[in-house]
C-alpha cells in the first residue's frame, strides 16, 4: 500500500475522516488523530461566509497547533467567490490542503443548486474548478462528490474527466446518488469505474465502510488509492487505529470496554469545552454523541436518558461513573450508524435537469443557509 499524494502533500495511511457538520470540529478531530495518522478534514464552511470573515466561520477552521496537514473543506456555487475564498486560505495560510463539496445531499443545498446537485451543469463545475485551482497557488484542490443526482442524472464519470482536466489532485467518490441520501448500499463498482477513468490522480472511495475490513476489502475490490471515512467513526474514534494497522498489513481491532467509552466520552465533551470556550454549549452539543458511543450495549433507558440531557460536565461525568466499567464490546456494534433513510426526490431548482452545460451561477442565496458553516 503506497502513500496518499495530494500534490506536494504526503498522507499516510491513505486514510481521510470525512468533513461532517457539527462533528468534525477540533475536538473530535484530535481524537482520532491521536489512534492513527491520515488526513482529518474540518467541518465544511462556506465560500461566502469565509470572504466575509463570518467571525462563526474563522471559529470553525481553527486547528491545533500540532495538526498537520491542515485540511479544509469548501462549500460554494459562484466560481468567482470560490476563486476569492481559495485564494484567501493560500495567502493567509488558513489551510494547507483545500477540498471542495459537491456531495451534500440536503435539501436545503441542493434546493439551491449546490453539493451533489451542482456537477450536473458540467460548465459550471469545470469553472468552480478552473477558479479554484487558479487562485490555490501550491495548495493541492481536491473534490468530494456522489455519483450523480439519480440513477438517470449520474455525473460522476464526466465530473472525474473535468477534475483531471482543471488540475485536480483527488477525487474522491460517495457511491451512491443524492436521492439515495444515506440509505442503500453503495455502489463501490462506480469508484472502480472512476478509478480506472481517471488513472492520472488519486480516486478515494466512501460509503459502508464500517471496519478496516470493509476498508481493506473496498481498496482490493475497487483498486482506489484510499479511503473516507464518515458515519463509520461515529462514536467510534478509534477506528483510526484499526485502519492504520489495517494499512501497515497488520490485523488489529480495537474493542473497548464500557469503562473505556465511557473514558473517552468524557475527554470528547472535555474538549469540546476547550473548543467552544463554552461548557454549556460544549455538553449541548456532546448530547448528539452519545447513542452512537453507547450504541450496543446494555444501559438502561434512564440513564441513557440523564446522558444525553446532561446540561453540565460534572452532571455527564456523574451518569458516566454509573456506567458498567467492565461491559465488553458488544456484538453488532460496528453495523451502520447515523441517518440511513433514502429521498423520494432530490430537491432542486426549478428548470436546473433542462440543460446540463448551463453556465448561469445559482443565486447568492444558495449559501444563505449554510453561511458561517
Amino acid at each position: 500500500m503506497e502513500s496518499l499524494k495530494l500534490g506536494s502533500l504526503e498522507v499516510w495511511p491513505p486514510v481521510v475522516l470525512a468533513p461532517m457538520a457539527g462533528i468534525t470540529n477540533t475536538a473530535f478531530r484530535g481524537l482520532c488523530r491521536e489512534q492513527g495518522g491520515g488526513l482529518f478534514v474540518c467541518e465544511m464552511i462556506t465560500t461566502r461566509a469565509l470572504v466575509e470573515r463570518n467571525a462563526k466561520t474563522f471559529k470553525m477552521i481553527r486547528f491545533e497547533p500540532d495538526e498537520s496537514p491542515r485540511s479544509l473543506q469548501l462549500y460554494g456555487v459562484d466560481p468567482v467567490t470560490v476563486g476569492r475564498a481559495v485564494r484567501m486560505i493560500a495567502e493567509e495560510d488558513l489551510a494547507d490542503h483545500v477540498d471542495l463539496n459537491f456531495g451534500c445531499p440536503v435539501p436545503k443545498v441542493t434546493r439551491k443548486g449546490g453539493g451533489s446537485a451542482l456537477p450536473y451543469k458540467r460548465n459550471l463545475f469545470r469553472a468552480i474548478l478552473r477558479e479554484a485551482v487558479g487562485n490555490a497557488g501550491t495548495l493541492p484542490v481536491t473534490v468530494k462528490m456522489r455519483k450523480g443526482i439519480d440513477d438517470d442524472h449520474l455525473t460522476y464519470l464526466d465530473a472525474g474527466r473535468i477534475a483531471v482536466q482543471e488540475g485536480v489532485s483527488a477525487i474522491a467518490l460517495h457511491g451512491r446518488t443524492a436521492i439515495q441520501h444515506y440509505g442503500g448500499i453503495a455502489d463501490w463498482e462506480a469508484i472502480a469505474r472512476l478509478k480506472e477513468s481517471v488513472p492520472e490522480i488519486p480516486v478515494l472511495g466512501n460509503g459502508d465502510i464500517w471496519s478496516a475490513a470493509d476498508a481493506r476489502r473496498m481498496m482490493d475490490e475497487t483498486g482506489c488509492d484510499g479511503v473516507v471515512v464518515g458515519r463509520g467513526c461515529l462514536g467510534r474514534p478509534w477506528l483510526f487505529a484499526d485502519l492504520a494497522a489495517m494499512c501497515e498489513g497488520v490485523e488489529k481491532t480495537v474493542r473497548p470496554r464500557l469503562g473505556e467509552v465511557a473514558a473517552t466520552m468524557d475527554r470528547h465533551a472535555t474538549l469540546l469545552a476547550e473548543c467552544f470556550e463554552s461548557e454549556p454549549h460544549a455538553v449541548a452539543d456532546f448530547r448528539k454523541h452519545v447513542g452512537w458511543y453507547l450504541k450496543g450495549f446494555t444501559v438502561g433507558s434512564g440513564l441513557r436518558r440523564r446522558l444525553a440531557t446532561s446540561e453540565t460536565l460534572d452532571g455527564l461525568r456523574e451518569g458516566l461513573a454509573e456506567l458498567e466499567a467492565g461491559q465488553a464490546w458488544p456484538e453488532g456494534a460496528d453495523l451502520p450508524r447515523g441517518k440511513t433513510n433514502p429521498r423520494d426526490r432530490v430537491q432542486l431548482p426549478a428548470g436546473w435537469l433542462d440543460d446540463p452545460y448551463d453556465l448561469a451561477v445559482p443565486s447568492a442565496d444558495a449559501e444563505n443557509d449554510t453561511s458561517g458553516g
